[in-house]
């Protein structure tokens, strides 16, 4: 047979191969069968190969899976593809890396209708199931007339015949009591909930245990089928619900207790997107347990005999007081507990109940002002509802002053349970505030949503610059940093996308007044309709200049300038909207200059680029400094 592979000749460039235009009105399946094959053990910059989704009408491709390992045999790999009904094109990309004696080859890439757990095993590749090795017991293909076995069927359920193949293990060599012989799915790769099915024949002379399991990333198994007895030597339906909401394995498991035990064959697994029971389970919407406080309190509330502890406020743009994390001007929390009705100096912030038995990853900012000692005074609890068990599951240790910190915290409760945020005052005399914003939910371990590739309109600037590059570098340069610029009463004290991680600024004592830097994207893809692009500046510093983006269509001399702001804005980080179209190739350009003094240190964070035109509306595109009516906190 025929393979490609990635010609090594063009060193540090990119193989990209393109499919024709695509649809999928129906939910589908890709499998690759791959290999990257290398001689050297270990490299910095290995190989990989990537998958793209390039859909019609965005400026970026989305990366749906990608691998770097290295193997000696041809590996498979299944991806879900939601149903859409936009075109699409898949895109492989094959990154040659440092390495000289890689090499990157795809024997096979496949799309078929239904779903990648789904399998009747009638080809070599068994849809990405694999078989957990065990000295003794393993499961084996059966059927095609290939195998003489003890324990072969005569027909599979497939085809009803002979010629038709199945998966089967059976206990002629089993050795030890409760030898396990497993049969694990492809990782579901998009979020599925429905009604699992499968064919089954078990034929026991002493007891076999055959039973079902979710395992998600963390390794957790969740038991979700289990044989009750013996049945008779024909195909039987098995039908159960399943939920996976992040990825997750399906693991057939048999167990035998001896070596006369008998055999489990199974085949025709599917999947229905309707649950078989008819359970109409109103799913659990996320959003509904986050908040980013600008309209009200979503579904927090706090406990009457508390008192307010926890008020919304905000705070206009200003030089000595931070305001939100959502926009810079918008609403948060802020308790101000030194004055509540309550003994103990404590404010309660409860969230909605929760769904039991989900792994869940809670976020949101914080940031603390006023205390002497920090550690403490900020604490997230969960309630369990049915005993009135309270778990402290992260409270502050330190923080920087008056920044914006992100807390990240993994859960799983059995029961449904409750978020609780704890504000506490050791003592009257050292008493703070302690502010709150931008609380979200997602499923998953925060730690697999970190392994998860970032959308590609999106730059945080925590690893590199994206698909920014900088016009010329030198002295009138951005420069990437982390934590607070050297220059005092200017500049931000830390990033806008946790509050201990990187962004880009211009450093003003480098520069001279008027000089300019610029940060250019790379060319990006032009589509008809709306684009939206987001970010959030810092301009803080009495001197302060100029920032400016402008886009720049392929093929025009002339750059177009989308937006400006002057002068010092604020000591917190601000977001900018823009909203924009060009349907030729294009750049986006970040130009700031330099103000009259050092004091002029201006940063940008958190770019981020839609498709569709912006939700909201930035009140003015071009502006200059802040208007008079400062430092007001308003309740």
């Amino acid at each position: 047979g025929h393979y490609i592979s990635v010609d090594t000749s063009y060193e540090g460039e990119k193989a990209v191969l393109s499919s024709p235009d695509l649809y999928s009105e129906e939910w589908s399946c890709v499998r690759l069968i791959y290999q990257i094959a290398t001689t050297s053990d270990t490299s910095p910059d290995p190989a990989r190969l990537n998958l793209y989704l390039r859909q019609e009408g965005e400026s970026f491709d989305r990366l749906l899976w990608s691998a770097k390992e290295p193997s000696d045999s041809w590996l498979i790999a299944s991806l879900d593809l939601t149903n859409s009904t936009k075109k699409y094109k898949l895109v492989l990309e094959g990154e040659m890396g440092q390495d000289k004696s890689t090499s990157i080859a795809v024997f096979e890439i496949k799309i078929t209708s239904g779903y990648c757990i789904e399998c009747d095993f009638e080809e070599n590749h068994l849809c990405g199931y694999v078989n957990r090795w065990n000295p003794n017991v393993n499961w084996f293909v059966g059927g095609g007339n290939i195998r003489n076995s003890q324990s072969i069927l005569p027909k599979d359920h497939t085809l009803n015949s002979a010629l038709g193949h199945y998966m089967y293990v059976d206990s002629v060599y089993v050795k030890h009591f409760q030898e396990v012989a497993q049969l694990i799915s492809p990782k579901t790769m998009a979020p599925i909930s429905g009604c699992l099915s499968f064919y089954y024949q078990l034929k026991q002379e002493s007891s076999i245990v055959f039973t079902v399991y979710l395992r998600d990333m963390s390794g957790f198994y969740e038991e979700i089928w289990k044989t009750d007895s013996a049945l008779n030597a024909d195909w039987a339906l098995a039908e159960v619900d399943f939920n996976a909401p992040y990825p997750m394995e399906v693991i057939f498991e048999v167990a035998f207790n001896s070596a006369k035990g008998g055999y489990v064959a199974l085949d025709d697994i599917s999947f229905s997107p309707v649950y078989c029971s008819n359970q109409t389970a109103t799913p659990f919407n996320l959003a509904d347990a986050g908040c980013n406080f600008e309209e009200d309190f979503c579904n927090f509330y706090q406990d009457h005999k508390d008192g307010p502890g926890w008020n919304r406020v905000k705070v206009k743009r200003n030089v000595y007081r931070a305001g939100d994390h959502t926009t810079g001007f918008g609403y948060y929390l802020l308790a101000n507990t030194k004055f509540t009705s309550q003994p103990g100096y404590i404010g309660r912030l409860y969230g909605p109940t929760l769904p039991g038995n989900l792994q869940f990853c809670l976020r949101f900012y914080y940031a603390l002002y006023g205390f002497f000692k920090m550690s403490g005074t900020l604490a997230v609890y969960i309630f369990e509802e049915n005993h009135v068990v309270q778990e402290k599951i992260w409270s502050v240790l330190d923080s920087p002053k008056g920044v914006w910190t992100q807390a990240e915290i993994s859960f799983k409760k059995p029961m449904p349970c409750k978020i609780v945020f704890v504000s506490w005052c050791k003592s009257f005399w050292d008493c703070g505030l302690v502010a709150l914003d931008d609380v979200s939910l997602s499923l998953g371990s925060c730690q697999a949503a970190d392994l998860l590739l970032p959308s590609p309109g999106e730059c945080t600037f925590e690893k590199d610059e994206c698909v920014f590059t900088q016009k010329k570098r030198g002295r009138g340069s951005w420069h990437r940093k982390r934590g607070p610029t050297p220059t005092s009463y200017t500049g931000p004290k830390g990033d806008h996308t946790t509050g201990v991680g990187y962004y880009m600024y211009i450093e003003a004592s480098n520069m001279v007044y008027g000089q300019r830097a610029y940060l250019v994207s790379r060319s990006l893809r032009g589509t008809s309709g709306k684009q939206c692009l987001t970010f959030f500046y810092h301009m803080y510093g009495a001197g302060t200049g100029l920032l400016s983006v402008y886009l720049k269509k392929e093929g025009d001399d002339e750059e177009i300038p989308l937006w400006r702001r002057t002068g010092e804005q604020s000591i917190s980080w601000l977001r900018g909207l823009i909203e924009y179209e060009s349907d030729t190739n294009y750049q986006i350009v970040f130009e700031a200059i330099r103000g009259v003094s050092i004091r002029s240190d201006t940063a940008i964070d958190d770019i981020l680029f839609q498709a569709g035109p912006c939700l909201e509306v930035e009140e003015i595109q071009f502006s200059s400094g802040y208007p008079d009516s400062l430092n007001e906190i308003e309740y």
